[in-house]
């Protein structure tokens, strides 16, 4: 597949022409200030400066997310189902709450259902039955972490699930999830499309990796990285608290190291920041050992973040598991490194403290913090803006200040990773102080 992007792949597909008229009663004008009706002409510029015209391709534009003013669906006779999917991740209940109050609230739609753990819900053979979302029960989910329908990885049979939407007469559906979730959207959408069903899907991106492309930030990423840094603050108490102190702080990252490097800037007590990115050699002169010991002798103490998904070519390949959703599972870098280290200083005659601290579960299961409230409430309207208007095969992202829709073809086409070049990395190695490359140097 080229990597080259073309317009054709900015377009968002609708289900046919508006006529009903918006219920929301809206005044403004675009450049006013004030809530008004978005155009659906109206597009943001992939990209807003470049070193060249090549750069500057005025011809990729993202749609503009927000409400119209003509509707496909009569909210009267509109039925509307949410499904949380993948891993847990701070603020899925406030998407699911804010989904229910501008479905029923704003537009009127009454009835909407929740599909419980995942697509395996989808699947009448798993045996749970979907849930009214009515208000009394959402109320105040936004106080909790987790989802109130529960979650699931993995696929289920993709006409199975396009039956049981038929059956309940759901004409919109909210999916909240990843990479895989996305995926799993997309073929369902293409089911739909091959019927020649009237049925929107519309997803909302839900990971604390925060590596869905063409979304600039995914909501519960925030909130990861808050109590990231608030565990890195607690491994640096330790480790300046001790002898040769080392703190090894694991967090979530299997292919991206956004928590961690975004952790390590938060907290600017961090000497090392380890990311699936940016290789490493563990032994030899220049290595990530090497560099540890001379900063033991500087400082006295150390402070180390790692990704989950770093370090994964000291482990042997065969025999690797998969999870539900086909992703290889990790070898745990974090006890690896954590042994590796004690090795390495006691094989030294080192007197040293090491603390371990893995808080990777903790970071999903919290509730959502300021901003990333304030977030979810925005990529909720937005997504049933979107629905309500018969968008499909999309989801909504953020892109330069402004809520897009964008294909879901776009968004898994590949994943967002950190570039060795980067702004970014450059930004986390200033703040560290460790080299931009841990290679091991040969000896003359």
């Amino acid at each position: 597949m080229s990597n080259r992007l073309t317009p054709d792949q900015f377009l968002v597909k609708s289900l046919g022409e508006c006529r009903v008229p918006s219920p929301l009663g809206l005044s403004g004008h675009v450049g006013d200030g004030l809530a008004h009706y978005v155009p659906d002409n109206t597009r943001v510029l992939y990209r807003i400066a470049g070193e060249n015209q090549e750069d500057f391709d005025t011809q990729l534009l993202l749609e503009r997310a927000g409400p119209r003013e003509h509707l496909y669906f009569d909210p009267a006779h509109t039925r509307a189902a949410v499904v949380t999917c993948g891993g847990l991740s701070p603020g899925v209940n406030n998407v699911i709450r804010s989904l229910v109050l501008e479905l029923q609230f704003q537009y009127g739609v009454r009835d909407i259902l929740g599909f419980r753990y995942g697509f395996r819900g989808m699947n009448p053979e798993r045996g749970f039955e979907p849930v009214p979302l009515t208000y009394e029960l959402i109320r105040t989910i936004h106080n909790e972490g987790g989802s109130i329908l529960g979650t699931s990885r993995g696929a289920e049979e993709i006409p199975v699930m396009a039956d049981r939407l038929v059956e309940l007469g759901v004409d919109i559906l909210f999916c909240i999830g990843g990479d895989g979730t996305l995926r799993g959207a997309h073929a369902l959408y293409e089911e739909i499309d091959r019927r020649d069903l009237d049925i929107a899907v519309v997803g909302i991106p839900k990971t604390i990796d925060n590596d869905i492309t063409f979304v600039y930030k995914t909501f519960g990423f925030d909130t990861a990285v808050e109590v990231v840094r608030s565990a890195i603050d607690g491994a640096h108490v330790e480790a300046i608290g001790s002898v040769n102190g080392v703190g090894l702080v694991r967090v979530m990252g299997r292919d991206s190291g956004f928590i961690a490097a975004y952790g390590a800037l938060a907290s600017m007590q961090v000497n090392f920041c380890l990311v699936p990115e940016v290789p490493f050699d563990l032994e030899g002169d220049g290595g990530f050992l090497d560099c540890l010991e001379k900063r033991l002798q500087r400082h006295g103490h150390a402070v180390i973040v790692v990704a989950e998904g770093a370090g994964q070519q000291f482990f042997p390949d065969e025999g690797r598991q998969h999870d539900a959703s086909g992703n290889k599972v990790p070898r745990d870098i974090g006890v690896f490194l954590r042994d590796e280290i004690t090795r390495h200083l006691r094989g030294r005659g080192y007197m040293f403290a090491m603390k371990y601290i893995d808080p990777s579960y903790m970071i999903r299961s919290v509730k959502a913090n300021a901003g990333d409230a304030i977030f979810c409430d925005n990529l909720a309207r937005n997504a049933v803006h979107a629905g309500m208007v018969g968008k499909t095969d999309v989801v909504i992202g953020l892109w330069h200040g402004i809520y897009t829709h964008v294909p879901i073809p776009l968004t898994v086409r590949g994943r967002k990773h950190i570039h060795p070049e980067s702004y970014l990395w450059r930004s986390v190695v200033a703040a560290t102080g460790q080299p931009m490359v841990m290679r091991a140097r040969a000896r003359r």
